[in-house]
């Protein structure tokens, strides 16, 4: 630990519990199928969901898959399976999310993943393999194949515990992943400055290690599917809307493309009030005339979609922009430790 750790009560408090894991003094559950879990050490703004989709595009071909996350900041309790008429209010915005680009697995949330399991595995369709979004702290379920991702603009190594930085845990946690992604890499990161990372990660001498950079698609309408995708140019005057942990990189590519960007920051996971779709409604009344649209992310468009009390203004100019991430350099390899991990780990083998 480093010296403001000592200091830290609740740093001590989860190194606590990670040691009575460790010790097997609290239980994790391993279960007969192949479980992966996606996290991260830090709070918010890693990229969890597109990996995850990430990770379902390369195995929905050939695998009955089910994601189960606790579907933060949802309505309702307990186990809940996703239908696609369910929203973000229902399951969580991003279990929202992967069930309308994804809608013939199975979606599920839980706050108790090790019960959220053994739900979907009383099912008549079970699934052959389990995705855990947002799992690395939660150990009562014990993951065959667990990935860490790492805000490449994040580091850990520079970062601290809770309350005085960002991290969950200590970073020598990271020694329990099993591989790591680290993800908003420049699309033409160096191979220099990826060994530089590689050495100051502090995992495991065996550990892979990855590198990701996000891409952009060109913005689609939200209510108007018949609208063609939106060009963003120097011509744009984009509102850009977000509820995200980190919405700068999505700003940067905006003006990167030309655009005039005026930005309106909410919090991670955040619900409009109607009082605050009014106010977003009237700055955008208020931008310059012409080429102007409001973005979001698809994760905020979760949150948005069902509202009935969503101003003409906005629903007749809001654009989502898709991304997805793209493994640097690597990406067979990384493809062959998912396949492989769970191809040998069917419950029929």
């Amino acid at each position: 630990m480093r010296l403001i750790d000592y200091i830290n009560p609740y740093c001590w408090v989860v190194t606590i519990r990670n040691f009575a894991f460790d010790a097997g003094w609290l239980e994790s559950k391993s279960f007969n199928l192949p479980i992966i879990s996606v996290g991260n050490l830090t709070v918010g703004g890693t990229g969890k969901t597109p990996h995850i989709e990430y990770i379902v595009n390369l195995l929905k071909d050939e695998f009955n898959i089910a994601t189960l996350s606790r579907g933060y900041r949802r309505k309702t309790k307990g186990f809940f399976k996703a239908a696609e008429e369910y929203n973000a209010t229902d399951i969580g915005d991003e279990p929202a999310q992967i069930k309308k680009k994804f809608p013939s697995i199975t979606v599920a949330v839980d706050e108790k993943r090790a019960n959220g399991i053994i739900q979907l595995l009383k099912e008549k369709n079970k699934p052959q393999v389990i995705l855990l979004d947002d799992a690395f702290q939660h150990r009562y379920v014990t993951p065959g194949l667990s990935i860490v991702l790492v805000d490449c603009n994040r580091p850990t190594w520079r970062d601290h515990v809770l309350p005085f930085g960002r991290l969950r845990e200590p970073a020598n946690g990271i020694k329990r992943a099993h591989a790591v992604i680290v993800t908003k890499c420049p699309a033409d990161i160096s191979e220099k400055e990826r060994e530089s990372i590689r050495k100051k990660l502090g995992t495991k001498k065996d550990t892979p290690i990855f590198f990701s950079t996000v891409c952009y698609d060109e913005p689609v309408a939200i209510f108007d599917t018949q609208k063609s995708r939106c060009r963003i140019d120097k011509n744009s005057e984009i509102l850009l809307l977000t509820g995200i942990a980190r919405p700068e990189p999505l700003k940067k590519e905006l003006e990167q493309r030309g655009a005039s960007v005026t930005l309106m920051k909410y919090p991670d996971h955040h619900h409009f009030t109607s009082n605050e779709l009014k106010e977003i409604a009237a700055k955008f009344a208020s931008l310059p005339s012409g080429n102007k649209i409001i973005i979001t992310t698809e994760k905020d468009a979760e949150r948005i979609v069902g509202r009935n009390d969503l101003p003409i203004i906005i629903k007749e100019n809001i654009y989502t922009i898709p991304i997805k991430v793209r493994i640097i350099e690597e990406e067979t390899m990384f493809n062959q430790i998912i396949v492989d991990y769970v191809r040998k780990n069917q419950r029929d083998r």
